[in-house]
């Protein structure tokens, strides 16, 4: 619902409410514990911005939010609620398009290596810092050396070459470290096993199908399942990151207008954090005060504000703050804590209100519009027009079928990449007396020609490249018996042939601003 110049939010007494649209690119907050109405609260902000035309990604941790795309139906609690506002529910479905990691409960959302980056790999991978400097070497050279770092097989083939040259590659890029280099390929196995590498590969994600607009005037809501993600953390944290930088990088600068491009909803935000390192916090709270002026909002979803950082925490203007538990000393200080990050309202203790607010209410501190923090209210939230939980499977089915974007995104593409160009040195280096015997194509094995996809793989598919790569990626093997550099390669390759995809050399704003 709009009411007046902005996004219904809710009632304080007689004082309704409203997200301004012109100051929703000033970034928001939404918080509190488990089971108050966090799910509920994003529900209703996605509903208003899509009913104003601006389009909407978000992440389901539970399955919930994939009610958007259906209408809500007529409930005592909610009809009651309803009219304790004042307002009348109009029930209808939302635009929703389903993305999915696995591919199993919305469309396949990919990207390449070189795209995330060293930075943001090697954040995924756990890795220390030689062995991070090892991986951002093997970037370097594949920029040099004009590969494609597109799946996990381009990256283990690039560690081989690097490995099995690494004498000469020291007098011009430095000491390569074996056991860095089998640290790096073990990581990337426990990435496999855990299914990352549907992640890496092509057609990549792009921002543009993000940022779409039905025929009706109301935004598309992106929705990725992470309910399997979640369990994930890392990869979950990493991939949001990835597509904040990616907006970042790709959309012009629009300074400040009536209604943002793109409400971005990062749930389960302490993900982000948690063990994240000095540099990468720094590089999100840039990518977080900079994006503003792109026309994108970026809304932290989670329990307690102390999880996001001070610095990040000071951008986030508009805050929702449902209740909090306060059953120890810590979760007391924690409280007084998040009290404090509110405008002060004479007629509220704020700090002893947190623990008493019940489920869908919530404190409530909206920009006003000069752009100030307007005092906190203690408000009753307004209850959503679509369903009120999951959707079913057949539901979703249907859903997915229709999609707009299900035939750019439903196939994969392996196109030539670093795996192959280097397969094909190592067999024109083969001694004329021992050729390296490939099987006809299609017929699989290590040197197998990689399936072509029977469309177009130029437009939409083929990206241009925005920049050339600039980090660095250091191969190499684990330590073994004494054996030929073809017999190591060829065994290793062999390992990695199984799932590919394939994308050309771009590089995440993460990774490049780092150097500024």
């Amino acid at each position: 619902m709009v009411a007046g110049n902005g996004i219904f939010v809710g009632k304080a007494g007689s004082v309704e409410l409203e997200l301004l649209p012109r100051l929703a690119n000033r970034h928001g907050l939404v918080a509190g514990a488990t089971g108050t109405g966090k799910t509920v609260t994003l529900q209703i902000l996605a509903e208003g911005f899509s009913r104003i035309g601006v389009p909407v990604f978000l992440a389901d941790v539970k399955g919930d939010l994939a009610g958007l795309a259906r209408p809500g139906e007529s409930r005592p609690r909610l009809d009651e609620r309803a009219a304790q506002l004042g307002i009348r529910l109009d029930h209808r479905g939302f635009p929703v398009v389903f993305w999915d990691l696995e591919g199993r409960k919305g469309h396949p959302v990919r990207a390449t290596i070189s795209d995330l980056g060293p930075l943001l790999l090697a954040r995924l991978m756990g890795l220390n810092e030689v062995q991070t400097g090892v991986l951002n070497l093997a970037f370097k050279l594949a920029d040099d050396e004009g590969l494609l770092l597109l799946d996990l097989k381009d990256l283990r083939a690039m560690l081989v070459f690097v490995a099995d040259n690494a004498r000469a590659l020291t007098l011009r890029y430095g000491s390569v470290s074996s056991a860095s280099v089998g640290a790096i390929q073990r990581a990337l196995l426990a990435l496999e096993t855990q299914g990352a590498d549907r992640f890496f590969g092509e057609p990549m994600l792009e921002v543009a199908d993000l940022l779409q607009v039905e025929a009706d005037g109301r935004g598309r809501i992106g929705i990725l399942a992470a309910d399997r993600l979640m369990q994930q953390p890392k990869l979950y944290g990493t991939f949001l990151l990835w597509l904040l930088s990616e907006l970042f990088e790709q959309l012009p600068e629009v300074g400040d207008p009536e209604k943002p491009r793109l409400v971005f909803f990062f749930d389960e935000a302490h993900l982000l954090f948690d063990d994240a390192p000095d540099v990468l916090v720094d590089k999100v709270e840039q990518v977080v005060r900079l994006i503003r002026s792109k026309g994108v909002g970026v809304y932290f979803v989670t329990q307690n504000p102390l999880d996001i950082p001070e610095r990040v925490l000071g951008q986030l203007g508009n805050r929702v703050q449902h209740a909090l538990r306060a059953f120890s000393p810590r979760d007391q200080r924690a409280v007084r804590a998040a009290a404090e990050t509110f405008r002060p309202n004479p007629r509220i203790d704020t700090a002893a209100a947190i623990t008493e607010l019940g489920v869908g209410e919530a404190l409530v501190s909206l920009l006003d519009e000069k752009g100030r923090p307007g005092i906190v209210e203690r408000a009753l939230i307004r209850p959503p027009d679509s369903r009120l939980g999951p959707i079913s499977d057949g539901e979703r089915a249907e859903i997915l079928a229709a999609s707009p974007v299900g035939r750019r995104y439903d196939r994969t593409i392996d196109r030539e990449s670093a795996f192959e160009r280097l397969a094909h040195r190592l067999e024109a280096d083969a001694p004329a007396d021992a050729p390296v015997q490939r099987p006809a194509p299609g017929r699989g094995g290590p040197w197998s020609e990689p399936e072509r996809s029977s469309g177009p793989t130029s437009e939409p598919y083929r990206r241009t490249t925005r920049r050339p790569a600039q980090g660095t990626r250091t191969p190499g093997r684990t330590s073994r018996p004494r054996e030929s550099a073809e017999a190591v390669f060829i065994d290793s390759l062999a390992r990695s042939v199984g799932n590919s995809l394939g994308r050309q050399i771009v590089r995440g704003v993460l990774g490049s601003i780092l150097r500024r």
